[in-house]
Protein backbone atom coordinates (compact mmCIF):
# COMPACT_ATOMS: atom_id res chain seq x y z
CA UNK A 1 0.00 0.00 0.00
CA UNK A 2 1.61 3.31 -1.10
CA UNK A 3 1.93 6.38 1.48
CA UNK A 4 -0.53 8.16 -0.22
CA UNK A 5 -3.50 5.18 -0.04
CA UNK A 6 -2.00 5.65 3.63
CA UNK A 7 -2.51 9.09 4.30
CA UNK A 8 -6.28 8.98 2.53
CA UNK A 9 -7.40 6.57 5.22
CA UNK A 10 -6.23 8.70 8.07
CA UNK A 11 -8.13 11.57 6.32
CA UNK A 12 -11.08 9.71 5.98
CA UNK A 13 -11.23 8.31 9.48
CA UNK A 14 -10.62 11.40 11.32
CA UNK A 15 -13.28 13.05 8.90
CA UNK A 16 -15.42 10.77 10.15
CA UNK A 17 -14.84 10.92 13.55
CA UNK A 18 -14.59 15.09 13.57
CA UNK A 19 -18.28 14.88 11.39
CA UNK A 20 -19.38 12.78 15.04
CA UNK A 21 -18.39 15.42 17.06
CA UNK A 22 -20.14 18.13 14.76
CA UNK A 23 -22.95 15.77 15.43
CA UNK A 24 -22.83 16.58 18.93
CA UNK A 25 -21.84 19.58 19.06
CA UNK A 26 -25.43 20.08 17.32
CA UNK A 27 -27.24 18.73 20.39
CA UNK A 28 -26.00 21.71 22.12
CA UNK A 29 -27.71 23.91 19.60
CA UNK A 30 -30.77 22.03 20.19
CA UNK A 31 -30.39 22.43 23.52
CA UNK A 32 -29.52 25.73 23.51
CA UNK A 33 -33.08 26.40 20.80
CA UNK A 34 -35.12 24.49 23.98
CA UNK A 35 -33.98 26.10 27.14
CA UNK A 36 -33.66 29.16 25.76
CA UNK A 37 -31.13 31.81 25.96
CA UNK A 38 -28.99 32.49 29.26
CA UNK A 39 -29.46 36.23 29.06
CA UNK A 40 -32.01 38.08 27.48
CA UNK A 41 -32.03 39.43 23.81
CA UNK A 42 -31.76 42.81 23.70
CA UNK A 43 -32.48 44.96 21.06
CA UNK A 44 -28.74 45.04 19.33
CA UNK A 45 -28.84 40.94 19.23
CA UNK A 46 -31.89 41.14 17.08
CA UNK A 47 -31.04 43.41 14.87
CA UNK A 48 -28.28 41.48 14.53
CA UNK A 49 -30.04 38.39 13.99
CA UNK A 50 -29.13 37.16 10.90
CA UNK A 51 -25.41 36.71 11.28
CA UNK A 52 -25.80 34.87 14.89
CA UNK A 53 -28.74 33.12 13.81
CA UNK A 54 -29.54 32.82 17.67
CA UNK A 55 -27.05 30.47 18.96
CA UNK A 56 -23.28 31.20 19.89
CA UNK A 57 -22.53 27.39 18.63
CA UNK A 58 -23.91 28.23 14.96
CA UNK A 59 -20.40 28.79 13.44
CA UNK A 60 -18.23 26.43 15.01
CA UNK A 61 -20.59 23.54 14.22
CA UNK A 62 -20.81 24.05 10.65
CA UNK A 63 -17.30 24.47 10.43
CA UNK A 64 -16.62 21.20 12.22
CA UNK A 65 -19.35 19.60 10.19
CA UNK A 66 -18.16 21.21 6.95
CA UNK A 67 -14.41 20.77 7.55
CA UNK A 68 -14.99 16.98 8.69
CA UNK A 69 -16.90 16.35 5.05
CA UNK A 70 -13.98 18.04 3.49
CA UNK A 71 -11.08 15.79 4.89
CA UNK A 72 -12.82 12.80 3.82
CA UNK A 73 -13.49 14.35 0.64
CA UNK A 74 -9.36 14.50 0.50
CA UNK A 75 -8.91 11.42 1.72
CA UNK A 76 -10.89 9.84 -0.80
CA UNK A 77 -9.30 11.40 -3.62
CA UNK A 78 -5.46 10.60 -1.85
CA UNK A 79 -6.63 7.02 -1.82
CA UNK A 80 -7.62 7.34 -5.87
CA UNK A 81 -4.26 8.94 -6.69
CA UNK A 82 -2.58 6.43 -4.68
CA UNK A 83 -3.60 3.67 -6.36
CA UNK A 84 -2.95 5.18 -9.95
CA UNK A 85 -0.11 4.26 -12.29
CA UNK A 86 1.65 7.35 -12.18
CA UNK A 87 1.67 7.63 -8.22
CA UNK A 88 4.33 8.97 -6.45
CA UNK A 89 5.19 8.97 -2.82
CA UNK A 90 3.68 11.58 -0.17
CA UNK A 91 5.52 14.27 1.72
CA UNK A 92 5.72 15.02 4.85
CA UNK A 93 3.34 18.15 3.98
CA UNK A 94 0.41 15.60 3.57
CA UNK A 95 1.08 14.70 7.44
CA UNK A 96 1.26 17.82 9.00
CA UNK A 97 -1.80 18.80 6.10
CA UNK A 98 -3.56 16.25 7.92
CA UNK A 99 -2.32 17.14 11.81
CA UNK A 100 -3.29 20.54 11.19
CA UNK A 101 -6.83 19.70 9.99
CA UNK A 102 -7.43 17.35 12.73
CA UNK A 103 -6.13 19.91 15.67
CA UNK A 104 -7.91 22.91 13.85
CA UNK A 105 -11.04 21.15 14.10
CA UNK A 106 -10.93 20.23 17.52
CA UNK A 107 -9.23 23.54 18.43
CA UNK A 108 -12.69 25.60 16.85
CA UNK A 109 -14.64 23.15 19.13
CA UNK A 110 -12.88 24.01 21.75
CA UNK A 111 -12.97 27.51 21.11
CA UNK A 112 -16.26 28.40 19.70
CA UNK A 113 -18.15 25.89 21.69
CA UNK A 114 -16.21 25.89 25.31
CA UNK A 115 -14.47 28.86 24.84
CA UNK A 116 -18.19 30.66 24.42
CA UNK A 117 -18.53 30.05 28.29
CA UNK A 118 -14.83 30.92 29.38
CA UNK A 119 -15.70 34.63 27.38
CA UNK A 120 -18.73 34.52 28.99
CA UNK A 121 -17.41 34.40 32.37
CA UNK A 122 -14.94 37.50 31.66
CA UNK A 123 -17.58 39.24 29.62
CA UNK A 124 -21.26 38.11 30.71
CA UNK A 125 -23.59 38.09 28.25
CA UNK A 126 -21.46 39.37 25.36
CA UNK A 127 -23.15 37.07 23.30
CA UNK A 128 -26.36 38.70 23.36
CA UNK A 129 -25.28 42.59 24.41
CA UNK A 130 -23.05 44.60 22.04
CA UNK A 131 -19.88 43.48 24.30
CA UNK A 132 -17.39 44.25 21.08
CA UNK A 133 -14.02 43.33 23.02
CA UNK A 134 -15.76 39.51 24.16
CA UNK A 135 -17.26 39.02 20.92
CA UNK A 136 -13.83 40.00 19.38
CA UNK A 137 -11.83 37.42 21.29
CA UNK A 138 -14.23 34.68 20.67
CA UNK A 139 -14.91 34.96 16.96
CA UNK A 140 -10.91 35.92 16.82
CA UNK A 141 -10.44 32.63 17.89
CA UNK A 142 -12.24 30.72 15.97
CA UNK A 143 -10.53 32.21 12.86
CA UNK A 144 -7.32 31.69 14.10
CA UNK A 145 -8.74 27.84 13.80
CA UNK A 146 -10.48 28.00 10.23
CA UNK A 147 -6.80 29.68 9.32
CA UNK A 148 -5.13 26.68 10.83
CA UNK A 149 -7.57 24.80 8.79
CA UNK A 150 -7.10 26.34 5.53
CA UNK A 151 -3.71 26.18 5.81
CA UNK A 152 -4.18 22.42 6.38
CA UNK A 153 -6.23 22.03 3.23
CA UNK A 154 -3.75 23.86 1.07
CA UNK A 155 -0.85 21.74 1.90
CA UNK A 156 -3.07 18.73 1.00
CA UNK A 157 -4.13 20.65 -2.46
CA UNK A 158 -0.90 20.99 -3.08
CA UNK A 159 -0.17 17.42 -2.89
CA UNK A 160 -3.11 16.56 -4.85
CA UNK A 161 -1.98 19.36 -7.31
CA UNK A 162 1.42 17.44 -7.85
CA UNK A 163 0.16 14.25 -8.19
CA UNK A 164 -2.52 14.95 -11.21
CA UNK A 165 -0.07 17.12 -12.48
CA UNK A 166 2.47 13.78 -12.92
CA UNK A 167 -0.73 12.07 -14.71
CA UNK A 168 -1.32 14.34 -17.47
Amino acid sequence: MSHRVAAGGQFIRSGFWLLLLGFLMSFGMVMHYVVGAQYPTGHHFRENITLWWACPWTLSTAVVLGGALCMAVIGAILILLGKGPASSDVGKPVSVALALCKFSLISIFLTGYVGYFVVDAKWPAFYYEPVSDGKNVWLCLQLACMAGFALGVVLAFNDIRRATRSMA
